[in-house]
């Protein structure tokens, strides 16, 4: 069932324990950001107030004792987007309370193939997100089954390793 982005985005606020995010694509350029990923290509500095209204989002969810925590299954060389989202990021959001881990499938089988985007909360809702083929998000489904992704929110924490670690061996930027 489609889900309005009011009621996408209010999931956020309403949560109790966790929301986790499984992110699959090698670029989400066309879906939010869009000017930073600009100046990130241009070679410019990033900006003190880069992507603040999510980190106050973050930093209210954390400090209140929620998790935010996120897999992102990708392969290296990184494409220009996964630079910009890790290096300027992830790097920022951590400072906020954001966890981040790799699952990296640059030399194994991806154990998550065709697994769409996701975001779970609670393990109670889950909902899948749907983009186009250049990265814009065109929308996102209430899943109805939630252990199927309960299922492969583990096995991607099963595979990945945490973002700093993984960013100290492979980062760019």
């Amino acid at each position: 069932m489609t889900i309005s982005r009011t009621a996408f985005g209010a999931l956020f606020d309403d949560f109790q324990r966790e929301a986790f995010r499984l992110e699959t694509l090698d670029d989400y350029s066309k879906s939010g950001n869009v000017d930073a990923f600009q100046a990130f290509l241009a070679g410019e500095s990033q900006p003190v107030d880069y992507n603040a209204r999510w980190l106050a989002q973050v930093r209210r969810n954390t400090n209140a004792g929620r998790r935010m925590y996120r897999v992102h299954v990708l392969a290296r060389p990184l494409t220009p987007y996964l630079q910009f989202e890790l290096g300027w990021g992830y790097r920022t959001n951590i400072t906020a309370g954001e966890e981040f881990f790799i699952l990296d499938v640059t030399e194994k089988p991806n154990p998550l193939e065709g697994v769409p985007d996701f975001w779970m909360f609670d393990e109670s809702r889950t909902v899948s997100m749907v983009y186009d083929d250049e990265g814009g998000f065109l929308g996102a489904e209430e899943e109805p089954n939630v252990q199927k992704w309960v299922h492969w929110r583990d096995t991607a924490l099963s595979h990945a390793e945490p973002f700093i670690d993984w960013w100290e061996r492979h980062g760019t930027r």
